[in-house]
């Protein structure tokens, strides 16, 4: 009898062995899996958004020193690198001629001297909100992106906002 549970603990310990063993057995490596578009909306950091057939995408702001909203505003305006055009990003942003931008906590203002030619809901619009309520948020860090609203002031016409980014994601 114990030479029955013997063979019977000496075959379970080689199964076992077995299965451990077999589990490297087979699998081959496997090269890089593409996952899809990179990740887009708001989150921590400087980041430029940028207009794209599929909406607004965040580009990190990785080798650039910017500290000033007014800063960024000439950043976006001068538009995505060669390698974002390639991925079919652009700016709908014109430089304006004469504008100010102020930030406290959450709360953004863009001065303009002149009318503000795009409307409060257009692809341009959104990049100018997103953009700057990333900054403010990295400026703040009490400050989340998705609390900043902006608002634009116009020397002539109506005022635009307060605007949050989230109002221009995923349409």
């Amino acid at each position: 009898m114990s030479r029955r549970r013997g063979v019977a603990a000496l075959a379970a310990l080689a199964a076992a062995l077995t299965a451990l063993t077999g589990c490297g057995v087979g699998v081959r490596p496997t090269g890089v899996i593409d996952a899809g578009e990179p990740a887009s909306g708001l989150t921590r950091g400087k980041r430029l958004y940028y207009a794209s057939d599929a909406g607004l995408r965040a580009v990190p702001l990785l080798d650039r020193e910017n500290d000033t909203l007014e800063a960024v505003m000439k950043l976006l305006a001068q538009g995505p690198t060669d390698a974002e055009r390639r991925e079919g990003l652009t700016t709908l942003l014109h430089a304006p001629s004469g504008y100010t931008v102020t930030g406290d906590g959450a709360r953004v203002t863009v001065g303009l001297e002149g009318p503000y030619w795009a409307g409060a809901r257009d692809q341009v619009t959104g990049q100018l909100v997103c953009t700057l309520a990333s900054f403010q948020s990295a400026r703040e860090s009490a400050v989340r992106a998705d609390e900043v609203e902006v608002t634009i002031r116009p020397g002539e016409g109506p005022v635009v906002g307060p605007l949050r980014c989230a109002e221009f994601l995923d349409r």
